[in-house]
């Protein structure tokens, strides 16, 4: 395993860093790296690696959550009010209308099927877009109108919404007795999932009030906190739900509502952390994916993927209307909400696990929309930011 973990971060940052040099999206270098290392291609990885890379990547997307709500200040959510809600499903929903729309004309198959395809492609990745949106708060862009914070908070419940949906779809699949009881999970994943980090937060923030603890044993205690939030959403089932995700996210804003300075300091610390655990995220999403399948679906998927993006696009301007934004701030949020990576990776291959008839295709489609979307995405909001946002001002509608 020590030999898999050095080829993951040398060769990771390396071509990751040969990317950035090239004006590309540096993820696209470490997902090749995966590619390319993967059982796939190479197969240069230890089994062991790949067996705990769930785990791997979930450790991965608490650090980077965890660092957007320390820098998520909750009176800027407020004022955008309406859309950043809106943010959270109405996209989502969009491009699942498409995928039911398009995937049985371009792919032969049901109803259903495109459903548990829609369910799967619909999410947006955490670990592409947030540390996009934390690289314009820092810089100042779209700050007036609280756009990055908007586009982090709905792509951190985005990913809730989708997954319990996919869960209800893929029972169906399955012959299960589905009931509008089912669908209860959704809301209470998010209200038990905002309490929980809500509570948590003011817990810690009087903790570090009470007790003198170096930053660095306070990281030590709030990513082990974390990973007890995340494992609470494994052991919930059935209707009541918690996002353990979401409450990682909230923790961290609390946090920065009682103990500014702290989450200020904290949030450095993160952000070093994030650095290793960027490199191990997307070279092991990169080792998931299958090339033969990608190679296999052709153009058609492609067209697909493609056509129901355009649906997700129409979703974020419904979000928007009768909003301060102008144009251009819609078009970037737009293409910020585009970004495909770690959700798909997690449940790409469940249906052919399940024994789906449609299995390989939705795996299929799902790698494509990773190779498609992440790169494409995080390369967008690098090359549009700076013409299509105002930088500074005070934050407000």
């Amino acid at each position: 395993m020590l030999l898999s973990l050095a080829l993951v971060f040398l060769c990771g940052m390396a071509l990751g860093g040969i990317f950035q040099k090239l004006k590309l999206p540096s993820l696209l270098g470490m997902l090749l790296t995966g590619i390319l290392l993967g059982p796939y291609v190479l197969n240069l990885l230890d089994p062991t690696i790949l067996n705990i890379s769930t785990d791997l990547r979930q450790i991965a997307l608490i650090i980077i959550l965890t660092r957007a709500g320390l820098n998520l200040d909750i009176n800027d959510l407020k004022r955008v009010g309406r859309p950043a809600i809106l943010m959270c499903f109405v996209p989502a929903c969009f491009e699942i209308v498409g995928m039911l729309i398009f995937a049985p004309m371009f792919l032969g198959i049901t109803r259903l099927e495109a459903a548990i395809m829609g369910t799967v492609i619909a999410a947006v990745s955490p670990a592409v877009i947030v540390p996009k949106m934390l690289k314009l708060m820092e810089s100042d862009y779209g700050k007036s109108k609280s756009i990055p914070q908007m586009i982090m908070a709905g792509a951190s419940v985005d990913d809730v919404f989708v997954i319990v949906l996919f869960t209800a779809v893929t029972g169906l699949a399955k012959g299960d007795n589905i009931t509008p009881m089912s669908f209860l999970s959704i809301p209470t994943s998010i209200v038990f999932g905002l309490l929980g980090g809500i509570v948590t937060g003011l817990f810690l923030a009087l903790l570090f009030s009470k007790l003198r603890i170096r930053d660095s044993g306070k990281v030590i205690i709030i990513l082990s906190i974390s990973f007890l939030l995340v494992t609470v959403e494994h052991s919930l089932t059935d209707v009541i739900g918690f996002s353990g995700l979401l409450a990682v996210m909230a923790m961290g804003a609390t946090l920065q509502q009682r103990k500014h300075e702290v989450s200020k300091r904290l949030s450095g610390k993160f952000s070093k952390l994030w650095v290793c655990a960027e490199v191990l995220l997307f070279v092991l999403v990169g080792a998931t994916v299958n090339i033969s399948y990608a190679l296999k679906a052709g153009l058609t998927a492609v067209a697909l993927i493609f056509c129901v993006l355009v649906f997700r696009m129409v979703g974020v301007f419904a979000c928007l209307i009768k909003t301060s934004l102008n144009k251009k701030e819609r078009i970037f949020t737009a293409l910020a909400y585009m970004p495909k990576a770690t959700v798909q990776a997690a449940i790409g291959g469940l249906p052919l696990a399940m024994g789906l008839a449609c299995g390989d295709i939705v795996l299929t489609v799902a790698v494509l929309s990773i190779l498609i979307t992440a790169p494409l995405g995080a390369a967008l909001v690098d090359a549009t930011y700076r013409k299509l946002l105002d930088k500074g001002g005070s934050a407000g509608v």
